[in-house]
């Protein structure tokens, strides 16, 4: 398994993007599927996010998921889920140190976003409906509201697929076009393409984000990621973000 795993030492905030590899999840959905809707044995999602949790230094039970629906819902957290079904969200932000927050994504583009400063980290699944209806600005809100600072965020997205490769009809393109010029994009092959990652950082960058990054991967041509728009049953990649804190204190001192 390759976990692209972003530390900023200064500021304690962690970022975390997985590959498809060093699971055990069998085809379709090999090897480290972490998307638990998709069909695949729930036993092996499990320990496929052990895993992967484990590689990060996480608690597996002490991670945030969401029911992702495409929307711009966000709620806030102050702990893993209990009893309680998770709500269908699209974004989470939490005030709390040391509690790390995931969203999946199999081509969508995933959203780590921290302020060290406020003690403040915010995740958001940023497909093309839940940029278009603002998931990413709705999550820097939530964050603001809890003490945050557009910025003081640092910003983070993941592998996703590219603005040469998200084909989709000509008034798709131009309906997310209207709402951040910056989606509007065309295939390698000459056809309508919406660009996500672009519209997510010129959003970003419009709301006074200013330490932003982006993976170069695109999931659709690389093998080493899931992709849903290539193979449609697959598995789910994750991108982590925490900050340290009290309870990653106590674990390096046992």
């Amino acid at each position: 398994m390759t976990v692209q795993h972003d530390a900023i030492d200064e500021s304690g905030a962690h970022f975390a993007f997985t590959d498809r590899w060093g699971g055990v999840s069998a085809v379709p959905y090999e090897e480290l599927n972490l998307g638990g809707a998709v069909g695949d044995d729930p036993e092996a999602v499990r320990t496929n996010r052990a895993i992967a949790a484990e590689a990060l230094g996480l608690d597996p039970a002490g991670v945030v998921w969401m029911n992702q629906v495409h929307g711009r819902d966000v709620a806030r957290v102050d702990g893993p889920w209990q009893d309680a079904e998770i709500p269908p969200v699209d974004g989470v932000v939490t005030a709390r140190r040391g509690l790390a927050l995931a969203v999946l994504t199999a081509d969508c583009t995933p959203v780590l976003l921290a302020d060290p400063v406020a003690g403040v980290v915010g995740a958001a699944h940023a497909g093309r409906p839940g940029t278009v209806a603002g998931i990413v600005p709705a999550t820097v809100e939530a964050m603001v509201s809890l003490g945050a600072e557009p910025e003081r965020i640092i910003a983070r997205t993941g592998p996703a697929v590219c603005g040469r490769c998200y084909e989709v009809p000509e008034q798709m393109r131009a309906e997310a076009a209207e709402v951040e010029p910056a989606a509007w994009s065309e295939t390698s092959w000459g056809t309508p393409a919406v660009d996500v990652t672009a519209a997510v950082h010129a959003q970003l960058t419009a709301l006074g984000v200013t330490d932003l990054r982006g993976s170069r991967i695109c999931t659709l041509e690389s093998r080493d990621h899931y992709s849903y728009r290539r193979d449609r049953t697959t598995g789910r990649l994750a991108g982590y973000v925490w900050l340290e804190g009290r309870e990653e204190e106590d674990r390096e001192q046992a």
